[in-house]
């Protein structure tokens, strides 16, 4: 495994506070359109419970599902570098 520079290490924390800020921000949403329904539409504390549950349940997935998707697509890996184009020699518009 090489060193990294400066830039490339400053490029991978703020992906990660990407990751996670986005993340976050997904999950509440689900969160709260699920556990919500339960107290706006005035539901019995059991049932309320349920989806409580439920709720927190979904956005731990959306959580971990959002923060793997944002770090998998990142261009640099463990030992990987940058991403190269797929035709050497040329440029992709991804490059």
């Amino acid at each position: 495994m090489g060193t990294r520079s400066r830039a490339e290490r400053d490029a991978i924390t703020i992906e990660i506070g990407y990751a996670l800020a986005g993340a976050l921000f997904a999950a509440g949403v689900v969160f709260g359109a699920i556990a919500g329904s339960g107290y706006a539409l005035e539901l019995p504390h059991p049932l309320r419970r349920v989806l409580l549950l439920l709720g927190g349940g979904c956005a731990l997935v959306v959580f971990v599902w959002r923060t793997v998707h944002v770090l998998w697509r990142f261009p640099y890996g463990y030992d990987r570098g940058p991403r190269q184009p797929s035709q050497p020699g040329r440029t992709s518009p991804d490059s």
